[in-house]
């Protein structure tokens, strides 16, 4: 009976950290008429003390059509990235944003070196050549970011439990505005909140 008992509990105990690990936190971000908002960057920042891993996979910005993609992307501060070039034509890559100053000046193909985004903030990119080339990288202290898709709605895996301020920011923001900032407490099971911005939703082309 006590070996049953044990086994039992051992079951149960894996059913429980198996529905932990597959819980997840979904976000809802909705513009200033209520309609959803694509592309907007969501994270939760830990607020409560505990440990959070790194998340550091290169990460890439492309140059295609004469336009950079993706428009607006998202990565834990410490993160390299890369900017390949796949059109005809030269680019000069550069930014002159607090949070990273760098030049990428005229090449073709792919840099020798990706870029390392080493301070948390909001960097944006443009083209020396093609002014109407620009995009965005938003530079988080987290590794629980994400961004949203086509119905606003955005999945962040992975916390642990404890308290988060849960963040919400977009390109359209005014400049150095903040990220929309609200409180939440993650326990392991599946967890929805929604967050309304005070800017008009851009269409996705």
């Amino acid at each position: 009976m006590l070996a049953g008992s044990v086994a039992l509990f051992a079951l149960l105990a894996a059913g429980a950290a198996l529905n932990a690990a597959a819980a997840t936190l979904t976000v809802q971000v909705l513009d200033i008429a209520g309609a959803p908002v694509p592309n907007a960057v969501v994270y939760a920042e830990a607020v409560g003390g505990q440990a959070v891993p790194k998340s550091l996979k290169q990460a890439e910005v492309e140059q295609k059509d004469v336009k950079f993609f993706p428009l607006v992307s998202v990565v834990q501060v410490g993160t390299p990235i890369l900017f390949p070039n796949h059109d005809k034509v030269r680019h000069h890559v550069y930014s002159f944003s607090p949070a990273k100053t760098f030049e990428l000046k005229l090449y073709s193909g792919v840099p020798t070196s990706p870029i390392l985004f080493d301070k948390v903030g909001t960097v944006v990119l443009g083209c020396n050549i093609h002014d109407q080339m620009v995009a965005y990288v938003q530079v988080v202290n987290t590794p629980f970011f994400g961004k949203t898709d086509m119905s606003g709605r955005v999945k962040l895996d992975g916390l642990v439990n404890g308290k988060y301020a849960l963040k919400a920011w977009y390109f359209k923001m005014a400049p150095n505005e903040a990220a929309m900032e609200q409180p939440i407490t993650y326990q392991g099971a599946d967890l929805h909140a929604s967050v309304k911005l005070n800017v008009k939703a851009v269409p996705v082309e």
